[in-house]
């Protein structure tokens, strides 16, 4: 498993926790990555991305209803809600990895996480926002080449 997948499913299980006690970021934190033995590269992506979505939460959330015509934020599977959270997280703010991969890793979270039926979900809510991204950073991450697919190989 690549370094970046598992840096997703760490904070995916962070984001979970977080639900319950969305009040204790630090400590959550401090328990998890005291309990996880991974390399750093894993717990600095996983700890990115978990920081960025709390504190772009609202603007996250925003792109995911808007794009989940029928479904309210509160009313999906809470591991459904944090998979999209760090995907679109990742679609606005991860300036190395093109569109595509960040939806495939979503999608396989998804579907280890929560089931064929969730990866269907987060694929077609995915692929929404991706279309209404800006042009120039929908143009931006197509041109990304094969370093980049390499890199999230490993």
């Amino acid at each position: 498993m690549g370094s970046r997948r598992k840096a997703r499913e760490c904070a995916l299980q962070i984001l979970f926790q977080l639900e319950f006690s969305p009040d204790r970021l630090e400590e959550i934190l401090q328990d998890y990555w005291s309990a996880q033995p991974v390399r750093p590269e894993v717990k600095e992506y996983a700890t990115w991305l978990v920081e960025g979505i709390r504190q772009h939460q609202a603007e996250i959330d925003q792109t995911i209803e808007k794009a989940s015509e029928n479904w309210r934020l509160d009313r999906m599977a809470m591991v459904d809600r944090n998979i999209l959270r760090m995907a679109v997280f990742e679609l606005i703010f991860e300036k190395t990895l093109p569109p595509p991969i960040i939806i495939d890793e979503a999608i396989e979270v998804a579907r280890k996480y929560s089931g064929q039926e969730a990866a269907v979900f987060v694929n077609g809510i995915l692929d929404g926002i991706y279309k209404s991204l800006p042009e120039n950073r929908a143009e931006n991450k197509r041109a990304g080449d094969n370093s980049v697919k390499k890199e999230e190989e490993k």
